[in-house]
């Protein structure tokens, strides 16, 4: 493309995010050359500047720079691996959507410096019409379990809607240091974006900071060990970055492995603890577009089963699953 296009939003694609709207129409333009292109004003909407993660409207108008240019990242082909491996990852299927356990460590969008994530590998799913499936939602790095992904351009747009009003029900399981004072209860604050040498890092600010976003999560204590360990269970209202984790910190009970905000000083931990940090998803449960509602849970991820038996913690017994999916949870 060598000329600067206007190009007209949907009414399909509501709600999306302008990073998944290029993927889709733009496919050939990588994730950094996007950015780089938001950053100088070269891409904008209805004449404004953006960001990756801008909601779009129907009707709003794209301008589309020239985007030849032999940085451009050429599509990505097909991978049997990637697709092997996705698969190996379903825990629900149907014909609008994937639920994913998806593994620690395992980043869910592309960065600097990463070249293997979720989103990428998706173009190894492709629908019947040819397109990948697209990210509704998103996980940390760093954290496990449920993952929705939409197999069509309807779907997305539901499941988009979905997340954004609130209408699915998360479910989290953490294991931090120290026990919850009280031991459940709602934590509601500010949280801010700051840029820092290792990355980017989330703090509690004043309302009224730029850039500060409300955040509000339950959380209930499920079992402990002693003083020094508890799981408990997070259930997040908004869904701002770093959330949970900074929730937890704020609380005094940092969630064990969390490399960015466990400040606990001289902190030890127990013989047996598995490594990482031990935040997953455990459950969600949405509408689906007939009606019905999905309620699904993934299981633990290795090294929080290992923490688990090391603390003598039983999943099994105070699962949060239950009940007709249909009643909704």
């Amino acid at each position: 493309m060598s000329a600067v296009q206007q190009r007209q939003v949907g009414d399909d694609e509501d709600g999306m995010r302008l990073d998944r709207w290029f993927a889709y129409h733009f496919p050939q333009l990588g994730f950094g050359r996007l950015q780089k292109l938001i950053r100088n004003g070269e891409i904008k909407v209805d004449k404004a500047k953006v960001t990756t993660s801008t909601r779009l409207s129907p009707g709003q108008t794209v301008r589309i720079p020239p985007i030849d240019d032999p940085d451009v990242v050429k599509p990505v082909k097909l991978n049997n691996q990637d697709a092997e491996f996705l698969r190996s990852l379903i825990i629900y299927e149907d014909d609008d959507i994937y639920v994913f356990n998806k593994p620690s460590g395992l980043a869910v969008q592309g960065g600097s410096g990463t070249k293997r994530h979720v989103d990428g590998m998706l173009k190894s799913l492709p629908n019947k019409k040819g397109e990948a499936p697209r990210l509704v939602h998103r996980l940390d790095r760093d954290t496990s379990g449920c993952l929705v992904v939409a197999k069509t351009k309807a779907a997305a747009s539901h499941f988009g809607s979905v997340f954004r009003s609130r209408s699915a029900r998360k479910i989290y399981w953490a294991l931090v240091a120290g026990n919850p004072h009280p031991l459940q209860g709602e934590i509601s604050c500010f949280l801010a974006k700051q840029g820092g040498l290792d990355g980017e890092q989330v703090v509690v600010v004043k309302n009224g900071t730029p850039g500060a976003q409300h955040s509000t999560s339950y959380y209930s204590t499920t079992d402990t060990a002693s003083r020094r360990f508890a799981w408990v269970t997070l259930k997040p209202v908004t869904g701002r970055t770093h959330q949970l984790r900074v929730h937890m910190a704020q609380l005094g009970t940092p969630i064990i492995g969390d490399p960015r905000y466990f400040n606990i000083e001289n902190w030890q931990g127990a013989p047996g603890l598995g490594e990482g940090l031990h935040l997953h998803a455990r459950r969600i449960a949405l509408p689906l577009r007939g009606g019905k509602r999905l309620d699904v849970s993934a299981p633990l991820p290795p090294h929080m089963r290992q923490s688990f038996d090391a603390l003598g913690f039983d999943p099994d017994r105070y699962d949060v699953q239950g009940g007709d999916p249909e009643e909704g949870a």
